[in-house]
Parts: C-alpha cells; structure tokens; sequence
C-alpha cells in the first residue's frame, strides 16, 4: 500500500450515528468501505463464503442467521470465523484499488465490531462514535421491527461504549445537534488530512 494513504477505522456502539459521521466523512472527500455491505457480498449469489455459510446453517438469510446465533455465542463465533476473514480480504482488495487510483486518499473503515473482530491491521487510527445510551435505546427503537427487548439483548452483547472510547483515537460524540455532531467530524477530518500530508 502506498505510505501516504491513511486507512481509519470508524466504529461505536449501536444506533450511535457511525452512518451519519460515515457519510459526513465522505462528503468531506474521505472514501468510506462499510463492512456490512461486504457482508452481503460475501454471503451473496458470488460470494466467496456462500458455500462455507450454506453448508454449516443452511441458510444465507442475515436475518434468520442473526436470529439463529444470536443466543449462542459457540454458533456465532462459528459464523464470524466463515465470515469475518472473506470481508477483510474484500476491505483490502477495495483499500488497494483505491490507493491505486488516488496516492493520497482517506479511507474509512465503518465496522460495528472493529475492535472485537481485532481489527483491520491496515487502520491506522481509530474513530468511536458514542452518544448517551438512552439515545441508543431510543434510536434503536426507531429502526424497521425494533423492540425493547431486542435492542437491550444486543446491547448487552456488546464491547461496553466506554471501553471502545478509552481505545480511540478520536471520538466523535453525537449526543448533540447534527451541527454539533458535523463540527467535530470536520475537524477529526482535518487533523487527519494533517498526518496524511
């Protein structure tokens, strides 16, 4: 990879806005690789862990996979040990493409679970994104089929937002106006524009 591209790893907790400042990022000039959408791929039609995720639950369907791992952590280390692998390789296929097209870039990796799936070794830095956990809740509950006592379930299941901020480089706190939340981003966007330079 060429040493001026700057590979970051954006995460935070559930319904903390990671999207939001994802996009934010983007509009800034920052290229952004989302690893849920790699996700899909790699469990869909092409994708490389079809066969291995077909072969041992049957099923390619993320929400009925989600639904049949989600209480047992032995199933759902079996699934991410098929899955996680194939979307870091596809992360590092796209961040080389793009270092190929621009020497200079700023690439974001949005991962829910970055720091408990270790990581991407390439990112040099990492953004939490965090906000108050009643505002998770309440966001969370926004969301298509939501309700309370599956967001508190996923929550629980969860790297506690306190450690992920201890761990950060930046973190960028969403509990405020989105002007608020688009002021700080622009200004961790600059301070690594300033170490790509």
């Amino acid at each position: 990879m060429v040493a001026a591209v700057i590979v970051v790893g954006l995460t935070g907790g559930m319904a903390c806005g990671k999207s939001f400042v994802a996009h934010a990022l983007r509009d800034l000039g920052a290229y952004a690789i989302e690893a849920d959408e790699l996700g899909h791929q790699v469990i869909g039609p092409e994708g490389e862990a079809r066969e291995q995720v077909l072969a041992a639950f049957g099923e390619t369907d993320r929400a009925k996979l989600a639904a049949a791992v989600f209480s047992k952590p032995a199933e759902l280390a079996k699934l991410n040990a098929i899955v996680h692998p194939a979307v870091r390789q596809r992360a590092r296929r796209t961040i080389a493409d793009i270092a190929a097209r621009d020497p200079h870039a700023l690439i974001v990796y949005v991962a829910a679970i970055l720091m408990e799936s270790g990581g991407m070794e390439e990112a040099k830095k990492t953004i939490v994104v965090t906000c108050t956990r009643e505002q998770q809740i309440a966001r969370a509950l926004e969301r298509p089929g939501a309700t309370e006592q599956s967001v508190l379930a996923r929550l629980e299941h969860q790297m506690p937002l306190a450690e992920k901020v201890a761990r950060a480089d930046y973190v960028i706190d969403t509990s405020g106006t989105k002007e608020e939340t688009l002021r700080q981003t622009k200004m961790v966007f600059e301070e690594l524009r300033k170490l790509a330079s």
